[in-house]
């Protein structure tokens, strides 16, 4: 049996070793057992990614906690890389915050951001964003560390969107705090530059990740600069996500035109092995009355 309580600690080592971690995002279970079969080690639940992909809509605090519950749970359930789930503003004040970390632990994430946006928030590389006050946005790590510290292990990645509103020093203010409240990962959204993100690695203690959209603002820098400028891990939130969707609108159009799209389509077998056909027969042959010739 799986055991999901394991998660968040291999997400630990991984984080006390010397490599650099690169997180490219999932949306759903199949896109998470791709990443997980690429050999990559951890993934995150991108909310941009899981919107789009769930409910057909973009990334502005339309989904439901109960939505992103049951997607975080299918994805646990398919995977055994940690995954990070996206836990947006923690759906309320710090008592709902509280709940949105005890249920994620207990679905078996290995990590939760909570950020300071103002409800519904936005995704972090487009226009309207706006931040909570400083203390709401402490309390909602205060409240997250003290679920934690009542035995819901996870651990806690801490965002600021201040950079956009209040600009860079409210935002390293923000993240300094967030650690100082118990925060395990940091994370200051959308630098506009590298100058930007030295400034972020220099005055924010603990481990630090950077947020490449490609196309956004923050500068799609090769994994050897993040990590000489103070970066331990780098999450690519649509990577996957767009290049299915490329693929896929590629497919498409040549369908309609009734052209052959075999380069956009994985092979029959290899398919049905990626999405676990082999493993399912396996396992079954060992009971008879599962067997299918």
């Amino acid at each position: 049996m799986k055991s999901k309580k394991s998660q968040t600690d291999k997400l630990r080592v991984l984080m006390n070793e010397n490599d650099f971690i690169p997180i490219p995002s999932c949306f759903d279970a199949l896109s998470a057992k791709l990443i997980e079969q690429a050999n990559f080690k951890v993934t995150f639940m991108s909310g941009f990614a899981a919107s789009a992909s769930r409910i057909g809509s973009p990334d502005l605090g339309l989904m439901t906690f109960s939505e992103v519950f049951d997607q975080a749970n299918n994805i646990c359930n398919a995977i055994e890389i940690p995954m990070i789930v996206d836990g947006d503003t923690g759906y309320g004040n710090a008592m709902n915050v509280r709940r949105t970390l005890k249920e994620c632990a207990k679905a078996g994430c290995a990590g939760i951001l909570i950020e300071d946006q103002l409800a519904p928030k936005r995704c972090g590389h487009t226009p309207g964003k706006e931040v909570v006050g400083r203390e709401e946005a402490f309390d909602r790590i205060r409240a997250a560390n003290d679920m934690r510290n009542e035995g819901y292990d996870i651990l806690i990645m801490a965002r600021t969107d201040a950079n956009h509103t209040h600009g860079l020093n409210e935002s390293i203010f923000r993240a300094q705090k967030f650690y100082e409240l118990g925060a395990d990962i940091l994370f200051v959204e959308a630098p506009k530059d590298k100058d930007e993100m030295k400034t972020i690695c220099k005055e924010v203690p603990g481990f630090k990740i950077a947020n490449i959209v490609e196309g956004g603002i923050t500068p799609n820098l090769p994994m050897k600069q993040l990590t000489e400028i103070g970066y331990k891990l780098a999450v690519y939130p649509l990577t996957v996500m767009s290049s299915a969707m490329k693929a896929m609108t590629n497919s498409l159009d040549l369908l309609m035109k009734d052209q052959d799209r075999s380069d956009f389509l994985l092979d029959f077998k290899d398919l049905r092995h990626r999405v676990g056909f082999n493993d399912y027969y396996e396992i079954s042959s060992k009971y008879e009355t599962s067997k299918r010739n």
